[in-house]
């Protein structure tokens, strides 16, 4: 019996570690919990909430220093949401963050220095 209760509980924990916690509705404490949110970042997020509530993703980026597209995508992985939406980048951060495509062997000069 005591096996299934500490199941039960443990169960329960797990289930309220990885709840999602809105920007516009959670504690400061709530927002504590989020890994890479700590008691300045919440602080902030708190007073700029005062003045007004986060539109989007966006909006929370623009309002809060230090918020970027990686923090803002890492954030969102904790759990963090905008009016219950998951970060999803925009157009152009998208575009900013792609990587080059590697040069193929064929697209590469070839070396005439080279020892043969």
């Amino acid at each position: 019996m005591f096996k299934k209760i500490f199941a039960f509980i443990a169960a329960m924990s797990l289930v309220t570690a990885f709840a999602a916690v809105d920007v516009n509705k959670g504690s400061a404490a709530d927002l504590d919990g989020i890994k890479g949110i700590g008691p300045a970042t919440s602080k902030v997020i708190m007073s700029e909430r005062q003045k007004a509530e986060f539109k989007n993703w966006d909006d929370l980026i623009s309002r809060v220093k230090g918020l970027g597209d990686k923090t803002a995508a890492k954030l969102s992985e904790g759990g963090l949401t905008v009016g219950g939406a998951s970060y999803k980048p925009s157009a152009a951060a998208a575009k900013t963050g792609a990587k080059p495509a590697m040069p193929t062997a064929a697209a590469k000069p070839a070396d005439n220095n080279a020892k043969k």
